[in-house]
């Protein structure tokens, strides 16, 4: 799934389905935003997605709400270890999560056994 997960209603009822309808040992993978955490990457970022992001939608969309969501919604999400330990509690048997794009993105793989 791509950037999809943050966006459920339910994050725990959404992930619960998706671990009932996977095949025994099959395999779940997940690329969703997250939030860079080291030096000058992390303000970098802050700056760009509450500053440049808007501006620029605004400017193609007019609707600069539209674009005010996406830096809203992947600051609440709650990435790295704190997602893994979801998956863990929503019956997955393993996660594990890699950064990419300097930790503006992150593949999460969880398995079910």
């Amino acid at each position: 799934m791509g950037f999809g997960v943050r966006n459920f209603e339910n994050l725990d009822k959404g992930l619960q389905e998706i671990f009932r309808v996977l095949k025994p040992n099959g395999v779940f993978v997940v690329l969703e935003t997250s939030q860079p955490t080291k030096f000058p990457m992390k303000q970098l970022f802050l700056f760009y997605s509450k500053y440049i992001i808007p501006t620029i939608g605004s400017l193609f969309s007019k609707d600069k709400k539209a674009y005010t969501y996406l830096p809203k919604s992947a600051a609440k999400f709650p990435y790295g270890k704190n997602f893994n330990n979801i998956l863990l509690k929503n019956g997955f048997n393993t996660a594990k999560d890699t950064p990419v794009t300097f930790g503006i993105s992150s593949i999460y793989i969880a398995t079910k056994k």
